[in-house]
């Protein structure tokens, strides 16, 4: 039989198990702080029928969606979370006691072309905060105090949250007289930290026909060197919804502030846009200072429209989505991950030095009862083979199990960080182990 070349399809990662256990640790400190801002897990279909998906639709997005067909049923694999959750407070509305907090980390599909840094397949952290009728503008400033909180939980200490409100923008574009569509001026003004001044000024006047004399304005309100408030505080008085937003962000740093989020790592960025359409408050965009060339590696905002497509119900909500594969490949690609963190598939390798490997079985059983994480090496290999398994796997102790140890119910542990050996009473040593464990554990970091 021909043999088929194994291979992974372009875009799709896969880990080592050591990178996995990172991966995975990362989710789950990511899980544990969502927990603590009193958001529940929610975990939606990865696929769903395409109506669903595709309700929001159109455009790029229609064609990065992955469809498929079975019988006479149109499906399609999700390409964010934000529509399945719209689906679901309005499939389940009245069952469901608002304002929902929800937090889902799952995979998302997009078919477009895998390019260094992009996925076809990824994993997406995200938390939304859904009203009913009406959301305070409490929840606009926790968001950022939990992007502030998770990527303090992982490690990652040098990155600034950039924080605007698209009322502030639609209401500068009033008060300049643009009379271009306000979604048309939104997707340039998002290029501007990456194309720069020169380029987004040609874009305005040349793609958009705006005056030079305007063109000049929005710039220099979008790259001020001023106190933010200074800059908005010329504006004041001139447009209700410019107002609006202003009074919205300053009530959002004002809680901020007494939440204890460090001014270092928020800024208000009157250059902020995000492109999608659907962002009516509120937005934001998460950098890593020392990496501005990755771009953001958090984004989202505030929504007055979720399930619009779905009920006549009003249901604003605001949030956030991590690109966690994303962030993990730049993180391995900067040489940012820890390479102290505990990776091995086991606290202990147990060798059982003798044919009955009775006396073995028992003292695992025992360990793990102290939550130690032990292997059993039962296979018939050279001894040299066996020790150097557990030196290629990191497993920080090995215990020998032999008949002089039998007899005089001890065991001889050796730490292969130091090579140091000692035989004494199984619960003496197990004893030590446990706490070693429980100190490397203490101390491990994702991030270097």
């Amino acid at each position: 039989m021909k043999k088929i070349k194994p291979r992974t399809l372009s875009g799709f990662m896969e880990l080592s198990p050591s990178k996995q256990v990172i991966f995975d640790a990362m989710v789950q400190n990511l899980r544990e702080t969502f927990a603590l801002y009193s958001f529940t897990p929610l975990d939606t279909p990865l696929m769903e029928a395409a109506e669903i998906l595709l309700a929001k639709g159109g455009g790029e997005t229609e064609k990065q969606v992955y469809t498929l067909n079975k019988g006479d049923t149109d499906l399609a694999l999700r390409y964010e979370l934000t529509t399945s959750l719209a689906k679901y407070v309005a499939l389940y509305y009245n069952d469901l006691t608002f304002p929902f907090r929800r937090y889902e980390i799952g995979k998302v599909y997009r078919g477009e072309r895998s390019q260094r840094g992009r996925f076809r397949e990824f994993y997406q952290a995200d938390i939304d905060i859904i009203g009913d009728g009406s959301l305070d503008i409490l929840n606009e400033a926790e968001i950022p105090a939990v992007i502030y909180h998770s990527f303090m939980s992982l490690g990652l200490k040098d990155f600034i949250i950039r924080i605007n409100n698209r009322k502030v923008l639609s209401g500068i574009f009033e008060i300049l007289r643009i009379k271009s569509s306000i979604a048309d001026v939104l997707r340039i003004v998002d290029k501007l930290g990456k194309i720069g001044v020169k380029k987004l000024t040609a874009l305005l006047t040349n793609d958009l026909k705006l005056q030079k004399e305007q063109a000049g304005e929005l710039v220099s309100f979008l790259t001020f060197s001023e106190e933010p408030f200074d800059v908005l505080n010329k504006y004041k008085g001139q447009n209700e919804l410019f107002d609006e937003g202003t009074r919205e962000l300053q009530a959002v740093q004002n809680h901020l502030t007494a939440l204890g989020i460090p001014s270092t790592h928020y800024k208000i960025d009157l250059s902020i846009a995000r492109g999608l359409d659907y962002y009516t408050g509120t937005v934001y965009e998460t950098y890593l200072v020392d990496h501005p060339e990755v771009g953001a590696i958090c984004s989202g905002g505030r929504y007055d429209n979720l399930a619009d497509f779905f009920t006549d119900r009003k249901m604003p909500g605001v949030g956030i989505s991590i690109g966690l594969t994303r962030l993990f490949y730049i993180l391995q690609e900067q040489d940012l991950l820890s390479n102290s963190y505990l990776v091995s598939p086991a606290d202990v390798l147990l060798i059982p030095m003798t044919d009955d490997l009775s006396h073995a079985v028992k003292l695992a059983a025992l360990m793990r009862e102290m939550k130690l994480r032990v292997q059993i090496y039962s296979e018939s290999k050279k001894f040299k083979v066996k020790v150097s398994y557990a030196d290629k796997h990191n497993i920080p102790f090995v215990v020998f199990l032999g008949e002089d140890e039998i007899k005089s119910n001890n065991i001889t542990v050796k730490n292969m960080v130091t090579g140091e050996q000692t035989t004494a009473s199984a619960a003496m040593l197990t004893a030590g182990i446990v706490d070693k464990i429980t100190a490397l554990r203490k101390n491990m970091s994702l991030i270097k």
